[in-house]
């Protein structure tokens, strides 16, 4: 299977990452809005991207944020006041400082049952991109196994795929989760994986340049046809 696996950008340091993809989030969010008048974005859990999430609530006017939509790669099924919600996490870590319209926050409701909590997020992503939803930009993370969003190893990654997001329980965690399928997640215009640390290099490297085995390492689903991946890394994730 011919696949796109981007390119890769090396930074010194995880602080560097995060500087890099909150500039990213800004250009891609202009290019957005001067082309279509919006800007639809899904956002990511982690340490790297919360910290690029605090340097974009320092933003100020940097950009037009009433014309910015905030949708959401994957979520605990935990309330939205939870200390594990992703929703929290970057509310609290930027959406509240930017002026961002509520009515521009989509959500997963992770206090919902989680199936049903799915086919709502659906109809949201459906009512607000149309029928071929089609975000400006994606942000994900990778876990040290190769997870990315909530798509765990050892399960196909594409099932449901069809159904655009699917509840997901990881055995490893315990725990139910809601994510976007790889038909969302491949579609962006501009797809951005942030990924640091020594303890994600060889997964990174197996990932990249490894045989293409999406069951043991879910990120490699992410290879879109008519859009561009990108890598942001630091060096010890690199692995140089």
């Amino acid at each position: 299977m011919s696949r796109n696996t981007g390119e890769m950008l090396v930074y010194e340091t995880p602080a560097d990452v995060a500087r890099a993809l909150a500039d990213l989030f800004i250009d891609r969010a202009r290019r957005a809005i001067d082309m279509r008048d919006a800007f639809s974005v899904s956002l990511a859990g982690g340490t790297t991207p919360k910290a690029a999430y605090q340097l974009l609530a320092q933003a100020g006017d940097a950009l037009d944020w009433g014309k910015v939509q905030i949708f959401f790669g994957d979520e605990r099924c935990v309330p939205p006041e939870h200390e594990q919600s992703n929703y929290k996490m970057a509310h609290d870590a930027f959406l509240a400082a930017v002026g961002i319209p509520d009515s521009n926050v989509y959500r997963m409701r992770g206090e919902d049952e989680p199936r049903s909590a799915a086919r709502r997020y659906r109809d949201v992503l459906l009512g607000a991109l149309g029928d071929h939803p089609r975000l400006d930009l994606v942000m994900l993370g990778m876990g040290p196994d190769g997870h990315t969003a909530s798509l765990f190893p050892g399960s196909d990654p594409l099932a449901e795929n069809d159904d655009l997001v699917r509840a997901v329980y990881s055995q490893s965690q315990a725990q139910w989760r809601i994510t976007l399928t790889p038909q969302v997640l491949c579609a962006a215009r501009t797809i951005v994986f942030a990924v640091e640390g020594t303890g994600k290099a060889a997964t990174l490297a197996a990932v990249r340049e490894g045989p293409f085995e999406p069951e043991r390492y879910p990120s490699q689903i992410v290879s879109p046809e008519n859009g561009e991946l990108l890598w942001l890394v630091d060096k010890a994730a690199a692995g140089v």
